[in-house]
C-alpha cells in the first residue's frame, strides 16, 4: 500500500498541532484503548488525550507502581476514572502473551508506542533477538497477534505504530536481523526496527482490513524524552536541536509529538485509512534518498508490500522459534 505523492492524505493539522487540537470535539465514550509505554514521554500524552476524550485507557508499564502513579495523574487531569495499568515487558514473550490472554473486551485502539533507541552495545533478548528489534517490533507484533480477536470484535479498530524518521537509516536486513555476522551499529539496528514498524502497519492493514482493523505508522518528530537515555539524553538532544534548526525545523513538545498518533487513533476523516506513514499530522511523501538532515519523508522500502509480507512471515518464524514456553501456539493473525 505504498502512497503516490500526488494523492497523499492531508488534514487541517500540522507541525505545531497538539493533542488538544486534534482531539477537540472527539467523543470516545464506550471505546477501549491500550497504549504501550504510557508512563513517560509521548506515551503519557497519547494516553491523556484518549482518556480526555472519554476512552477507557490501559497503559502498559514494566514498572506497574510507576505506571499507577502516571495513571492516577491522568485520572486527575481528565476526570476519567477508567485509566488502568497493565504489566508488560515487550522482550518477554510470556509477558506479552499474558497481557493478551487477560484482555477480555473488544479493543478499539492499540497504540504500539513503547520503544528503545540506539542501545550502545549489542544485546539480545532471552529468545536471541537483537534487543531493539525485539522491543520495538517483535514484542508489538506478538501483542497485536494476541489481541487480534479483540481488535476484530471492535468492528472498526485502529492500530498505530510509533515509528521514526530513524527508519531512513536502514531497511530490515532480512539476512542478518540479529547481527550474527555484520558489525553491530546502534543506530542501524534502531533504523531497521523502525522500518519494521512501518512494514507491520502495511501488512496488518492488508490482512486485517476485512475485519475492520486498520494500521498506520507515525513519525512523532524530534522530542526530548527518555528515549534518548542511551545516547546522552539532554546533550544528545541539544545537538539534535542544532541539526533541526539548520534544516529549518525545531524540536517538538511531547504534546505536539503525540498529536499525529492521536489524530490517527481518533479522526473521523481517517476512518478506514491504513497502511500509510504519517508525520506532522499528514501523510508523508516518498523520498528516494535520505538528505543530510534525515528529518522527513518515507523510504520506499518501508512501504513495499513484498517486504511487508516477508517481515510478517519472518516474524512469525521468530516467535515460533522462541525458547519461551507458551500455553498456546503463536496465532497466525489471519
Amino acid at each position: 500500500m505504498s502512497s503516490n505523492n500526488a494523492s497523499l492524505i492531508t488534514t487541517p493539522f500540522g507541525f505545531d498541532s497538539t493533542t488538544t487540537d486534534v482531539a477537540r470535539g472527539i467523543d470516545l465514550a464506550g471505546k477501549r484503548a491500550i497504549v504501550t509505554g504510557g508512563v513517560s514521554g509521548i506515551g503519557t500524552e497519547i494516553a491523556r488525550a484518549l482518556a480526555g476524550a472519554g476512552a477507557a485507557v490501559t497503559i502498559t508499564a514494566r514498572d506497574v507502581e510507576r505506571g499507577e502513579t502516571v495513571a492516577e495523574r491522568i485520572r486527575s487531569d481528565t476526570g476519567n476514572v477508567r485509566v488502568s495499568v497493565a504489566a508488560l515487558e515487550l522482550t518477554d514473550l510470556a509477558s506479552v502473551a499474558a497481557l493478551a490472554a487477560a484482555w477480555g473486551d473488544p479493543l478499539d485502539i492499540l497504540v504500539n508506542n513503547a520503544g528503545v533507541m540506539a542501545i550502545p552495545t549489542l544485546r539480545r533478548s532471552d529468545e536471541g533477538h537483537e534487543m531493539q528489534f525485539a522491543t520495538n517490533h517483535l514484542g508489538h507484533f506478538a501483542l497485536a497477534l494476541g489481541l487480534y480477536d479483540a481488535l476484530a470484535a471492535a468492528g472498526a479498530a485502529r492500530m498505530i505504530a510509533v515509528s521514526s524518521s530513524g527508519h531512513l537509516r536502514s531497511p530490515v536486513v532480512f539476512d542478518d536481523i540479529n547481527y550474527q555476522f555484520r558489525d553491530y551499529d546502534p543506530f542501524g539496528a534502531y533504523g531497521q526496527s523502525k522500518t519494521a514498524n512501518v512494514l507491520f502497519a502495511v501488512e496488518a492493514t492488508r490482512r486485517w482490513a476485512r475485519d475492520g482493523i486498520t494500521a498506520n505508522a507515525v513519525h512523532p518528530g524530534g522530542i526530548a524524552t527518555r528515549l534518548q537515555r542511551h545516547v546522552g539524553g539532554h546533550e544528545y538532544m541539544a545537538r539534535a536541536d542544532e541539526r533541526f534548526r539548520r534544516a529549518g525545523s525545531v524540536l517538538k513538545t511531547p504534546q505536539q509529538g503525540a498529536a499525529t498518533a492521536v489524530l490517527l487513533a481518533t479522526s473521523p476523516q481517517l476512518a478506514g485509512v491504513g497502511g500509510r506513514y504519517w508525520e506532522d499530522c499528514n501523510e508523508a511523501g516518498l523520498i528516494d534518498r535520505r538528505d543530510e538532515s534525515g528529518l522527513g519523508g518515507v523510504a520506499a522500502y518501508a512501504l513495499d508490500g513484498n517486504n511487508a509480507a516477508r517481515l510478517w512471515d519472518v516474524s512469525l518464524q521468530m516467535l515460533r522459534m522462541s525458547t519461551t514456553t507458551r500455553s498456546q501456539p503463536v496465532p497466525e493473525g489471519e
